[in-house]
C-alpha cells in the first residue's frame, strides 16, 4: 500500500530544502507541483518560464489528479507530493484526495514575501494561496477530529532532526536521518523551473541556519503580509515544536 504525503505549501516556505528531504529517503518517491502547469494554462498567469513549464508539463486538470492517484512511478511505499494552494485554481479540489494523508509547511508572511520578491518584481495575495490553505486545513481538521501535522519553515531550521523526526511520526512514517543531509545540484524530479527558482537548494547540502535577521518590507508588501498573518497564525497554533 502506497502512502501518498500531499505536503501543501505556498511558495518560498522552504518547500523545495523539504523536498530534497523527503527525496533521500530511500523508500521515497517524490514529485514537484504536479498541477503548476494545469494552473498557467488555466490562468494565464505570466510567470518565469511559463511557456517552457506548459510544454514540459501535463496540463490536463482530470490526468494529472488521476497520475497521483494511479501506479507510483518506480514503486517506492511512500509518494511525497510537493503541492501549492495558488495552485488550485481550477476543477480538483480537497474532495478529490481521499485516501492521502495531508500536511502543511507554513512561514512567517514577512519572510515569505522578502524571498518571493527577490524573484519577482511583484507579488500579490493570490500569489500565495492563504485561503485556500485555510479551507483545506479546516476540511482535514475536521475529518480527522484534530489538527493535521503543521511544520513552520523557522523550526525545521532551527532543529531539523526534531521537527522532522515529529513530522513523520504525525505522517505515521519511520524516521530516516538520511533526511538531514543530501548531495547538490538539480535532480530528475524536479520541475522544468528549477532554473530560474532552484539555484540555491541546488548548491545546498543539507537545511540552512536559522532566520534570526529581522526583516523589513515597503510598505506596500508590509501590508499584503499583514493581509497573510490571520492564515499564518491560525495553522502556526497547530505546529509540531520541537
Amino acid at each position: 500500500m502506497t502512502t501518498r504525503i500531499a505536503m501543501w505549501s505556498g511558495p518560498r516556505n522552504l518547500s523545495t530544502a523539504m523536498m530534497r528531504s523527503f527525496g533521500n529517503r530511500s523508500d521515497t518517491f517524490v514529485s514537484d507541483e504536479p498541477f503548476y502547469g494545469c494552473f498557467l494554462k488555466e490562468t494565464g498567469a505570466d510567470h518565469p518560464m511559463r511557456e517552457e513549464v506548459i510544454a514540459q508539463m501535463d496540463c490536463d486538470w482530470a490526468s494529472v489528479m488521476a497520475s497521483l492517484r494511479g501506479v507510483l512511478p518506480d514503486g517506492s511505499p511512500i509518494w511525497y507530493q510537493k503541492h501549492m494552494w495558488h495552485h488550485m485554481a481550477g476543477p480538483i479540489g480537497y474532495q478529490d484526495f481521499e485516501g492521502f494523508t495531508h500536511a502543511f509547511l507554513i512561514r512567517e508572511p514577512e519572510r515569505m514575501i522578502a524571498s518571493y520578491l527577490r524573484k519577482r518584481e511583484v507579488a500579490e495575495f493570490e500569489d500565495f494561496g492563504m485561503e485556500r490553505q485555510a479551507e483545506f486545513f479546516e476540511r482535514e481538521a475536521d475529518r480527522l477530529g484534530r489538527a493535521p501535522p503543521v511544520i513552520d519553515a523557522a523550526d525545521v531550521l532551527a532543529d531539523p532532526q526534531s521537527t522532522l523526526s515529529k513530522l513523520c511520526e504525525a505522517l505515521d512514517i519511520e524516521w530516516d536521518a538520511h533526511m538531514l543531509c543530501w548531495e547538490p545540484g538539480p535532480r530528475d524530479t524536479d520541475g522544468p523551473w528549477a532554473p530560474h527558482w532552484y539555484a540555491t537548494v541546488e548548491a545546498s547540502t543539507g537545511f540552512g541556519p536559522p532566520e534570526t535577521e529581522p526583516v523589513e518590507l515597503p510598505q506596500e508588501a508590509q501590508r499584503l503580509a499583514d493581509r497573510c498573518r490571520p492564515f499564518y497564525v491560525r495553522l502556526a497554533e497547530y505546529r509540531l515544536r520541537p
